[in-house]
């Protein structure tokens, strides 16, 4: 998995993650409403920690269990929830790498608005200076549940889930699909205010909240870069 924030409820912490890490069929242009997926308390690896985490959310699941249909949340709403083993909440930092933030949760902007990323896929061989990018939304489409954003270097496999930062350093998406469309290289980020917002109607976890980083959000991907 690739986690992309933490979220705290109560004395529990999570680490967010997309629903579909979890999914046991095709991902690419995945349904969620009629996809497989590992069952809520599936243990999970977690790097860092010293035991594994359990799956306690997921979105694809609730929205199966709640017959959905509406066809835009069915394609877009992609989160889910790790809940963190007691023994390892201290190891837990909810700063984003390079950047620090997040300063809450946001929207993405309209097109050419400014976006900050972080992710950490195997593929690319441990050189973490590939690791933050900064790029632009491309196309906000799907009734606002899926934004099209183009960043250098682009999502790869590997860093499906990881999160997405605006302009202010605000959370406002999770890195959900490789696209070829509208922009060759591009990612579909799925929008994390409505995610979070299925999740609370729809689930047991209506208190759970974004926690915001402990480093002050800094904007300048070069200064990222040298952190990496």
């Amino acid at each position: 998995m690739h986690p992309n924030f933490v979220f705290n409820q109560g004395s529990n912490v999570y680490l967010g993650q997309a629903a579909h890490c979890s999914g046991t069929g095709d991902q690419v242009n995945a349904d969620g409403c009629n996809s497989g997926s590992l069952p809520i308390g599936t243990q999970v690896s977690v790097d860092g920690a010293s035991r594994r985490g359990t799956l306690v959310y997921n979105s694809w699941l609730t929205m199966q269990a709640k017959g959905e249909t509406n066809a835009n949340v069915c394609a877009y709403n992609d989160f889910a929830l790790v809940k963190i083993n007691p023994a390892d909440v201290g190891r837990v930092n909810p700063s984003v790498p390079g950047f620090g933030g997040p300063t809450g949760v946001g929207g993405v902007g309209g097109l050419g608005s400014t976006v900050y990323s972080y992710g950490n896929s195997s593929l690319r061989g441990g050189v973490t200076k590939l690791s933050p990018k900064q790029g632009v939304v491309a196309e906000n489409s799907g009734g606002g549940w899926n934004h099209t954003v183009y960043t250098a270097t682009p999502g790869i496999p590997g860093d499906s889930g990881s999160g997405f930062l605006n302009a202010s350093g605000r959370a406002f998406g999770v890195l959900s699909t490789l696209a070829i469309l509208p922009v060759a290289g591009s990612n579909g980020v799925g929008d994390l205010g409505k995610e979070l917002a299925y999740m609370r109607a729809n689930s047991s976890f209506s208190g759970v909240r974004l926690a915001p980083g402990t480093r002050p959000f800094d904007p300048s991907l070069v200064g990222a870069i040298l952190d990496a």
